[in-house]
């Protein structure tokens, strides 16, 4: 099971489960972390994310506007995990999952996964991941 899977599921106001977009393995370099070489000479970044959204409308008119375009929304993130350097992989998840809500009213909450693979740990180790879920105030 997958961490964006364990989260659960979002109901809507009348109970029913809302639906998820899912991206999974969106990949970039970026140039976050607290040490200095982390930042001078970047690293691989990997990005899962689920929105939770009702998509009854857009399967019943066979209509994008009435859904999220999940291209566009890729390139937004991968705009954010290749932007402005952070610290923390917190901030970069919580940047990520305001970047998604930001792209739609209709994304009631988000789940956001970062992976950091190559973090600088000194023993072996597999992937380093931070997973959040934020919801539309």
């Amino acid at each position: 099971m997958s961490a964006l899977d364990a989260a659960g599921p979002v109901l809507d106001a009348q109970g029913r489960v809302l639906d998820r977009i899912v991206l999974r393995g969106v990949r970039a370099v970026g140039h976050h972390g607290v040490l200095d070489a982390e930042r001078a000479q970047g690293q691989p970044f990997a990005l899962d994310v689920a929105l939770h959204l009702d998509t009854r409308e857009a399967a019943a008119g066979d209509d994008l506007t009435a859904t999220v375009h999940y291209g566009e929304l890729a390139q937004d993130l991968v705009a954010v995990l290749t932007g402005e350097p952070v610290a923390l992989l917190e901030t970069l998840a919580g940047r990520l999952a305001e970047t998604a809500l930001a792209r739609s009213p209709r994304i009631a909450a988000v789940d956001v996964v970062v992976h950091k693979p190559q973090a600088p740990i000194p023993v072996l180790f597999d992937d380093v991941e931070l997973v959040i879920r934020r919801t539309r105030p």
